[in-house]
């Protein structure tokens, strides 16, 4: 029997989402700043951050090392408003019931011009949108594959499909801008031939929408959609930014 913080999933090895926000944050902050990794999961890309001299605090609900600060992503965090310089949360905010409550929780505790690095399963990929033509759910989104905790600590599973407009609306609300969009590795490559011709359907059917959102000056939602890798990955990779007070 499981214990209940044994019952929040996380993979074991360092993986190719990993190693984009690795690179990405490495690039945006070569000098040292404090860092929040949460869910830390394995704790081996914080491991990686505080190898360049970062200043790493890893939170999570697992309780995988010791040093882990306790944090449950459903419940108000615990750290104080703009703590930190740079945030990643992998792979986390699809699990939880109000996505909407978390992504104000991880506005807050980020200093103004600070980053988030967010991944998630790429709902909007090409191999994606076939899977919900044909299944009528998104890839990674089964719904036999996710639990009900009615008061126990228990995962939920993949439970909250969460696309480009629906991440650039509920962080907008909280000044986070969208800098960049990426993903990792292609998602069955084998199908690319039926995936070109869709791409340049979804090309024409979204021409005349690649505009910013509103006056925040965002990055053309459409444009980042349909281009290559978020168009093709099995995780998505988005960087936010929060914007400074005038």
């Amino acid at each position: 029997m499981l214990e209940p913080l044994e019952r929040f999933s996380h993979v074991a090895n360092f993986t190719d989402y990993m190693a984009i926000v690795e690179r990405l944050l490495l690039a945006d902050y070569p000098a040292p700043v404090d860092v929040l990794d949460m869910p830390a999961g394995n704790g081996i890309l914080s491991e990686r951050l505080r190898g360049h001299g970062h200043r790493v605090t890893r939170a999570d609900i697992n309780g995988q090392h010791p040093d882990y600060v306790f944090a449950n992503m459903e419940k108000a965090l615990p750290f104080e408003r703009g703590q930190f310089d740079a945030v990643t949360c992998l792979e986390g905010i699809e699990h939880v019931i109000e996505p909407a409550s978390l992504s104000a929780e991880l506005s807050r505790i980020l200093r103004p011009g600070g980053r988030l690095y967010l991944s998630l399963p790429n709902v909007q990929s090409m191999y994606s949108r076939l899977s919900f033509l044909l299944t009528g759910t998104c890839y990674q989104f089964a719904p036999e594959q996710t639990t009900h905790p009615r008061g126990e600590m228990v995962d939920r599973g993949h439970i909250n499909p969460l696309g480009l407009p629906q991440l650039a609306y509920l962080f907008a609300e909280h000044g986070l801008v969208i800098e960049r969009a990426t993903g990792d590795k292609v998602k069955k490559r084998v199908l690319m031939p039926l995936y070109l011709p869709l791409w340049g359907l979804s090309f024409l059917a979204t021409r005349r929408r690649r505009q910013p959102l509103g006056a925040h000056h965002q990055a053309p939602l459409f444009q980042l959609m349909n281009s290559y890798r978020p168009l093709f990955s099995r995780s998505i990779v988005i960087v936010f930014r929060k914007q400074t007070l005038a």
